[in-house]
């Protein structure tokens, strides 16, 4: 019999790849190619949503030679993508109209700060449940309608269109201008700022306070149902799923089940827990998210928890002080020292986002003594990691009154003994790593493939989920207090010192 597969694209921050995964789920090929980061100006950053799609088109033949399969041998496609990123694309076309404006992207600051006086949090937590941020869609569109002559009108006129780059992506795949699918997931939706999180639909007044015409808007669908087969680079194969790439990763890891939760560890940090199909509203600081949506199936929703600096304070710690020359080497350093020697380095670089989100804190040291060697500011350092997800593991308690039992976690931070076992200790709780690390790809190719009838069902999925690791608590409960407390009284000392009348 012919062997089948799933294609998962998974679009990030930095690079495009395509992933291959056999009936079992496991990892067959990958093809990656990066693109250009442009950074014209302080706290602004693009992409070219053509260069993405270019490499798209190199990446897919690739992956497919890697392993000597033809486009028949692909059951569906599911994509994972960069949330938040805004593309905008002449419909006639099919060019974008400026570079794509990436979630990173603060140049909306001011906006955002306007927003919070007037509406109010109020206005936008009642319908979308976000308050504003510049991770959002929304304040970027606006910012582009008010700084690019003849922009909004030509929206208006329905001769511009707009999506997240799951839509720009979709939309090329299924023909571009000659009849391309527009459309995005909830998923995704449910960062612009623009859709109801109850109906998942657009919502009219969020609408006309951005001034966003409908006309320019994709579709809404469920992350999971068939969408329409594509018509170029992989011809025929139904596309079938599509998620924002946190969702994907909770859907990787089979969180299926209210109380959930999984931790992405990259740069910064993305904690995400399963909330059922209750829409809990976050009163600590907290994301209220849609986690995923099957075909006609209730809506599942998802308490999230962004940590904007993690894995970049090892590498400001390698790259800025020069005290270690890779970033596995902080894992030998601090294992020089038994403990942080009474320092604590809160990484308030440009702020900090959950559950503090305050624009006005920077990164502090504290504790410094003369018996503080670099070995306990490498511990200082992994620590910061540790300590910040239990803040947002605390707030999805106390937010959700599911009381998580265990952490499952994936990305590159996890190949850091000493830090998963820090985290089960000042969590109280066993963190757990899959034995397929890309938990991004492979959420999108379970969607994808659940949704062409590859897999059943979602208990077929949970068995194809392997352990390859898990780190147990070990650590004296009035000892864990006592240094969440230090750590609390560290963050205090962070906050207010950016202030209005002085610069950022």
């Amino acid at each position: 019999m012919v062997e089948r597969y799933v294609m998962s694209i998974d679009q990030g921050t930095t690079s495009t790849r395509c992933i291959l995964f056999d009936h079992r789920g496991r990892l067959v090929t990958v093809a990656q190619r990066e693109h250009r980061q442009f950074f014209p100006q302080p706290g602004w950053v693009e992409h070219d949503a053509s260069e993405i799609r270019r490499n798209l088109e190199r990446i897919v033949p690739e992956a497919l030679s890697d392993v000597g399969i033809d486009v028949g041998q692909i059951i569906a496609i599911g994509i994972a993508n960069q949330r938040e990123t805004t593309v905008l694309w002449d419909r006639r076309t099919g060019a974008p109209v400026c570079r794509a404006i990436v979630w990173q992207d603060v140049r909306t600051a001011q906006l955002v700060e306007d927003l919070r006086r007037s509406p109010g949090d109020a206005f936008f937590l009642d319908r979308c449940c976000l308050r504003p941020s510049t991770y959002f869609s929304a304040p970027r569109l606006r910012w582009l309608f008010d700084h690019v002559d003849g922009l909004e009108q030509r929206a208006r006129d329905g001769e511009v269109l707009f999506g997240t780059v799951e839509s720009w992506l979709i939309w090329n795949l299924t023909g571009g201008a000659d009849g391309g699918l527009h459309i995005t997931d909830a998923t995704n939706a449910s960062r612009t700022m623009l859709m109801n999180i109850r109906t998942l639909t657009w919502d009219p007044e969020l609408l006309e306070f951005f001034g966003v015409p409908s006309a320019m808007l994709p579709e809404i669908r469920p992350s999971i149902e068939a969408y329409g087969q594509a018509r170029s680079m992989l011809p025929g194969v139904p596309i079938t799923a599509a998620l924002g790439d946190q969702q994907a990763a909770l859907f990787g890891q089979t969180c299926f089940s209210p109380g959930e939760a999984k931790c992405t560890y990259g740069t910064g940090s993305f904690l995400v827990m399963n909330t059922g199909t209750d829409l809990v509203r976050s009163r600590h600081g907290l994301l209220t998210t849609v986690a995923y949506k099957i075909a006609d199936q209730p809506t599942v929703y998802a308490l999230e928890g962004p940590i904007a600096v993690t894995g970049s304070l090892v590498q400001w710690f390698r790259d800025r002080l020069g005290l270690i020359s890779s970033a596995p080497e902080i894992e030998t350093l601090a294992l020089t020292v038994e403990d942080n020697g009474g320092c604590y380095i809160v990484p308030a670089f440009s702020g900090l986002f959950a559950p503090h989100w305050r624009s006005d804190a920077r990164g502090v040291i504290v504790g410094l003594t003369s018996y503080i060697t670099k070995g306990h500011l490498a511990r200082a350092v992994l620590e910061a990691t540790g300590w910040q997800t239990r803040e947002v593991v605390d707030a999805m308690n106390a937010d959700s009154a599911l009381a998580m039992k265990e952490l499952k976690v994936d990305g590159g931070m996890t190949s850091d003994n000493l830090l998963m076992q820090f985290l089960a200790d000042v969590l109280d709780l066993p963190v757990v790593r899959p034995l397929v690390a890309e938990t991004v790809s492979l959420g999108a190719a379970y969607a994808a493939g659940l949704a062409a009838g590859f897999w059943p069902d979602l208990e077929v999925l949970r068995r194809n989920w392997h352990r390859a690791a898990q780190w147990m608590p070990d650590m004296d409960p009035e000892r864990r207090e006592w240094e969440y407390e230090c750590w609390k009284r560290a963050v205090e000392r962070s906050l207010g010192w950016i202030r209005p009348s002085g610069p950022a």
